[in-house]
Order: structure tokens, then sequence, then C-alpha cells
């Protein structure tokens, strides 16, 4: 029964938020759209930024489950890019909002992950050291993240994926002569 009452809650709660900015958005409202009481809501969540970061946790979560298998640049943009796809006006609404540092810290979790994979691929069988493997990790993460934050700035707008295309093109050939010159050290 928990579950169920907690994923009405979620639900009721992404329904609103797809038609108005968080910051309109009360517990009162969230319980009327899903039909059940206020100590309902608050048995499952302390308030609505602990909804969120409960929702934006869960996505994250899903979103690594589903890509565990990055071996490209753009797999791993890509990737990330879904993440903020999925419920784009909800994502922009949490975006916009007092709550955002929520949500960055899960994109960077995500962007994390996504990466780390990416690397785990690229790095497999070759012997470079720590720091060199260390900077070029931070690199791709910060890089990842960035091209979603921007995009999130310009609204989610523009096309992402041409974008992406692009920058894969432009890339083809940098890790390997990343690793190329890590391994000449």
């Amino acid at each position: 029964m928990a579950n169920f009452t907690e994923k009405e809650i979620k639900n009721a709660f992404l329904r609103l938020l797809d038609e108005k900015p968080l910051s309109r958005i009360t517990v009162k409202q969230i319980v009327e759209e899903c039909g059940i009481n206020r100590n309902s809501f608050y048995y499952h969540f302390q308030d609505i930024p602990a909804l969120i970061e409960n929702i934006v946790t869960d996505e994250a979560d899903r979103i690594i489950a589903d890509h565990t298998d990055i071996n490209t640049i753009d797999a791993a943009l890509e990737a990330v890019v879904d993440f903020a796809s999925q419920n784009r006006r909800a994502i922009l609404h949490i975006f916009n909002s007092v709550n955002r540092d929520i949500f960055e810290r899960y994109l960077w979790k995500v962007c994390d992950y996504v990466i780390s994979t990416y690397a785990g691929a690229v790095f497999s069988g070759v012997v470079i050291n720590e720091f060199d493997r260390e900077v070029i990790f931070r690199f791709y993460r910060c890089e990842c993240f960035g091209f979603a934050i921007e995009w999130m700035n310009e609204q989610m707008v523009g096309d992402i994926q041409s974008r992406i295309r692009r920058f894969c093109e432009l890339h083809r050939g940098i890790p390997e002569e990343m690793i190329r010159r890590c391994s000449a050290c």
C-alpha cells in the first residue's frame, strides 16, 4: 500500500509540475490531485523538496540502470540528454526554481556515471597513470554536464542532438590521442 501511495503522490506532483511552475504547487494541491489526505503525504515525504529529491534520485538511478554499456562519447552525452528529455516541462520547472541544486546534484551523478562507464570502455586494457586518468575523466564529466546545463539554460529548445553529433564528429580520435600521449610519458 505504501508503494502505491508514494507512486501516486509522485505522479500527481509530476502532473501538476507539467502544468505550472514549482513555486505555485502546494502540498494541498498534490493531495487533492491524488485523492489522499495531508498526513499520507507527510508519512512518505517531509516536504516538497524531499519529494523532488526522491523523484530525481529514482529517475537518475533508472537512467543509470538503462545505460550499462556506454562505450562512445555520443552514447554518454545522449544518455544525459535522455535524462532531461523525459519530462521536459517538469525538468524545466525544477531547473528554474529555488530547488535547482537538487536537480543539478543528480544530473552530476548521471554525468559521473555515464562518463565513468565510457572511460571504462575507452581505458580498457590501457595502462596510464592515475593522475592522467583522473584529469581526462574530469574533463569529460564537466563537458557532459556543461552540454546539459547549457541546453536547459536555453529552455531545452535548441537541437541538442545535432550539436552532440557535430561535437562527436569533431571529437573523433581525441580520446585515443590523449591515451597515446599519456602512455608516452
